[in-house]
């Protein structure tokens, strides 16, 4: 029984699964995507479901700092109908609120190039709103 997490920007969706147990969250890759196409990376996302038993899905839900909804969130929103209509799997908005900031303060932390930082953001992203997530349920 494994989640899937995703990060889903205007250009790539980050993904993350947790393993088996439910306790840790794992980086998997960085999806593209071109959201003016209405291509949503579909395809992959089912091949990685298959290939880890993916159970579940958490979607990050970027709110603004006062609760509202914007355009990214929005396109959460959106991805979140089309993975339930795809996958007939519970899918589950997390809050994702400066989780974007965070992976780029550690990858900063970490000394990561800024080329490199910019291939691996948004996977990172994917793991800590799995992690938070996962951390929520235990």
């Amino acid at each position: 029984m494994r989640i899937m997490g995703l990060d889903v920007g205007s250009k790539t969706v980050g993904v993350a699964v947790s393993d088996a147990l439910g306790w840790t969250a794992q980086g998997v890759e960085t999806v593209k995507i071109d959201e003016e196409a209405s291509e949503f990376g579909i395809e992959r996302i089912k091949e990685l479901v298959a290939e880890y038993a993916v159970t579940e899905f958490v979607v990050g839900y970027p709110k603004n700092m006062n609760n509202t909804i914007g355009p990214r969130g929005e396109a959460s929103e959106n991805y979140k109908k089309l993975l339930e209509e795809t996958f007939h799997l519970p899918v589950t908005l997390w809050d994702e609120r400066l989780t974007t900031m965070a992976a780029e303060r550690m990858l900063i932390e970490a000394d990561v190039s800024r080329k490199k930082r910019k291939q691996v953001i948004d996977k990172m992203a994917a793991v800590m709103i799995l992690q938070g997530y996962l951390d929520s349920k235990n």
